[in-house]
This record gives structure tokens, C-alpha cells and sequence, in this order.
């Protein structure tokens, strides 16, 4: 498999850690929606969180949602992901640039700006369970590791990272959450604090063409680490012409009429993976029957 993450716990299962690597993944969505290199990275990030928390879920039919809405030039970003590795996502304004940051990487804090995080997740209950914080950084791993601690009151370091070659594709791409369990002893705390303050950054880690394991040895270097789990993921967009249709009888038929009226196609375009769907007048009255 070429994109795929691990599952996998450490010291005594005191630590649980997910990993993944993420290339195709992120150059599909990339190429999906035309993103400047600013965007993919930050887009990429938001995926690789979701695939990795995607498979924290319990159910195959649950649903995650990551949303980032913010002040920045990049206005927001959606990415739902499930329980199978499957990922999809967009940014709002796909083809923002901005000079490096003063690091000399691409900003991302820069475009998303001030703002929030909400994660949602169906899990088939009457309500969704929604979580939502303060953005800290924009730097989208930061946001997610102060995500973790307020709203579900777990301990955690998430760690993200996309490099992109001179062409503006994706070079390399993944990242790793590590969480610690409530029966963690204080020795174990302070180890992994001090392993986590020697990583420098992911892209560092990424750049030397480290899989999902070799991630986790580094960053749980001294701990036994055992891998439980291995899954592919990937860009995945589950729309299609019965899916929109769908939505179409949903607008009602005073909109229906309108768009008949007007006699031409219209054109329906996916958010997630940007395909086009087109609808004749023949297709909008036969849809016309159907709603209400």
C-alpha cells in the first residue's frame, strides 16, 4: 500500500499513537482543486489529521468532520473522513499565495488566520457530538493538539506535515497524533515530553523518507512499541449523479420550476473532489416530478 497509517499503543498501552504517510493522498485533493502550494499544505495537513482521527471512530457509518473557519485569505477548510481511511476535503479560496513566513516555509497559520475549530462527529444519534475551540496557531497540528486537551480531555501531540517539490506537487506527506491514557505514570509523561521537545518538525522526519513506523520509533524512542493495525487510505469522494439529484428535489419545486424555465443545463459541481455534474431540462423535469 503507498498511503497508509498505523495504529499502534506503547509502555504498556500508558501511550496509544496513530501514524500515517499521506502523499497521494494530498496530490489527489492537490489536483483536485488546483490549490496554490500555501493551501495544499495546509489542506494536506487538515486530511492526514482526518485520516488518523477518521480511525478513532467506532462504527463504519460514522462520520468525522474537521472544520476550520478563520480570518485568513483561506477563509476555511472542510475534510470529513470515516472509520476506513477514506478522506475528502476543500478549502474555501484554493488558490491563495503568501510569501514564506519567517521560517522560510510556506505560511499556513498566515492564510487561515484567526479563528475556530469544530470537530464533528455522526455517529448515528439524534445529534451529533460537536466539539469545537479557539484556533491557537493556524498552523492546524497545534490547533489539534489544544482541540484534544480541552474538549476531550486527553493528553495528546499531533504532529503534521506537507513538503512540496519545486513543480508545486506533493513531495512528502503524513504526520502522527500520540496520546496519553489516564493511567499514565509520571515517568512515562516526562519521557515522552522530553522525546517530543527533540523533534524538530515533521517535514524534518518526512524529508528523510520515514514510513508511519519509522515516525513512531522516533518519536517513542526508548518505549516498546507495538503496531496493532495497518490500513490504506486515501482521497476518496463517495458524490454521484444520484447523490446530486437528491439534493436537487431537496431545493422544491417553486426553485425546479425557475430553473426549467429558464431552459438551459445546469451544472452542479462537488465541493469535496470538484466534479461536475450536468443536468438537462428533460433530467430537471423529471426531477421536477419527484419533489415536493
Amino acid at each position: 500500500m503507498s498511503d497508509y497509517m498505523v495504529r499502534a499503543t506503547a509502555a504498556n498501552a500508558q501511550i496509544r499513537a496513530f501514524a500515517a504517510t499521506t502523499l497521494e493522498t494530498v496530490e489527489t485533493a492537490r489536483q483536485a482543486h488546483n490549490t496554490s502550494p500555501v493551501v495544499t499544505a495546509a489542506l494536506g495537513r487538515l486530511l492526514t489529521a482526518g485520516v488518523m482521527m477518521g480511525s478513532m471512530l467506532k462504527s463504519p457509518k460514522d462520520l468525522l468532520t474537521l472544520q476550520i473557519k478563520g480570518s485568513g485569505p483561506v477563509k476555511g477548510m472542510t475534510v470529513t473522513a470515516n472509520m476506513e481511511g477514506h478522506v475528502k476535503g476543500y478549502a474555501i479560496e484554493p488558490q491563495v499565495i503568501l510569501p514564506a513566513n519567517a521560517k522560510g516555509k510556506l505560511d499556513v497559520g498566515g492564510i487561515v488566520g484567526n479563528g475556530m475549530l469544530c470537530i464533528i462527529k455522526d455517529m448515528g444519534l439524534k445529534e451529533p457530538y460537536v466539539g469545537q475551540t479557539v484556533l491557537q496557531t493556524g498552523e492546524i497540528g497545534d490547533d489539534l493538539t489544544y482541540y484534544f486537551a480541552t474538549s476531550e480531555q486527553t493528553p495528546s501531540s499531533v504532529g503534521l506535515g506537507v513538503l512540496m517539490n519545486t513543480d508545486n506537487t506533493v513531495k512528502r506527506a503524513g504526520g502522527f497524533i500520540i496520546q496519553l491514557m489516564p493511567f499514565a505514570e509520571e515517568e512515562v509523561i516526562s519521557k515522552l515530553e522530553h522525546n517530543l521537545m527533540n523533534i524538530t518538525s515533521v517535514t524534518a522526519l518526512l524529508d528523510q523518507g520515514m514510513t508511519p513506523e519509522q515516525m513512531l520509533e522516533r518519536v517513542l524512542d526508548g518505549f516498546d512499541v507495538e503496531i496493532n493495525d495497518r490500513q490504506p487510505c486515501s482521497f476518496t469522494c463517495n458524490c454521484s449523479k444520484d447523490r446530486v439529484e437528491k439534493a436537487l428535489i431537496s431545493v422544491g419545486r417553486k426553485d425546479l420550476t425557475e430553473m426549467i424555465e429558464d431552459g438551459k443545463d445546469i451544472e452542479v459541481n462537488c465541493h469535496f473532489c470538484g466534479k461536475n455534474y450536468v443536468f438537462s431540462v428533460e433530467d430537471l423535469k423529471a426531477i421536477y416530478q419527484k419533489a415536493r
